[in-house]
């Protein structure tokens, strides 16, 4: 095994969780774990630790505002209320806005369900990520957020190592080639890997321990 084959093995075996997982949610193609993935994803992409982007979602679904016509009939309030209880307070009014607009989209024109976004582009990873930019709140941060996490069921995505999942590889000293790093990742989940990534991306201390721990 060489060096940087022990670097992925120790990164994804400390930090190998994708942030769905880590939401509560048990992704599959279905519309309720899709559109809380969606929602997920728009939390994440604020200026805001993951962490606290991830309490946000679970309380989102302890009010059960797990679906586009749920959060749709909540009032404004209510979205706040439970974007507080988790402590995402900084955007909390614009993204209470942000997640009530964005389900009567997704509801009007998608019947709810973020499979049919996903017919729609046509097997077309760039305009997937065009349509899911339709969404208020969802920028092209939030869209490669959601197919890095989504390619874990809608698997034609994968590997889908966005900037920031490379970013990530280049802290690490590894190559900053998708097929590459799929490569030394042997079974791992494309998606599993780009969350772990990610995270190296995202606190230097992450990248520290895989470093010292593959040495």
């Amino acid at each position: 095994m060489n060096r940087d084959e022990r670097v992925v093995r120790e990164l994804v075996s400390a930090y190998g969780r994708t942030y769905a997982e880590e939401a509560g949610i048990r992704l599959a193609d279905t519309p309720q774990p899709l559109y809380r993935l969606l929602v997920l994803s728009l939390l994440l992409s604020a200026r805001i630790r993951a962490s606290v982007a991830v309490a946000a979602a679970r309380a989102l679904h302890e009010d059960r505002l797990d679906s586009p016509r749920r959060m749709a009939a909540a009032d404004w309030q209510q979205r706040v209320d439970a974007l507080g209880r988790g402590g995402y307070r900084r955007y909390d009014e614009r993204t209470a806005t942000q997640l009530g607009d964005g389900a009567e989209l997704l509801d009007e024109r998608w019947g709810g369900d973020l499979r049919r976004l996903h017919e729609e582009a046509h097997g077309d990873t760039g305009e997937l990520k065009r349509l899911l930019q339709e969404e208020p709140g969802i920028g092209p941060v939030g869209a490669d957020i959601f197919l890095r996490e989504a390619q874990r069921v809608w698997r034609e995505l994968g590997p889908y190592l966005d900037g920031k999942a490379l970013s990530g590889a280049e802290r690490l000293g590894l190559p900053k080639d998708p097929a590459k790093l799929t490569k030394l990742a042997g079974d791992t989940e494309p998606a599993v890997l780009a969350a772990a990534l990610v995270r190296a991306a995202l606190d230097k201390g992450v990248a520290e321990d895989c470093l010292q721990r593959a040495s």
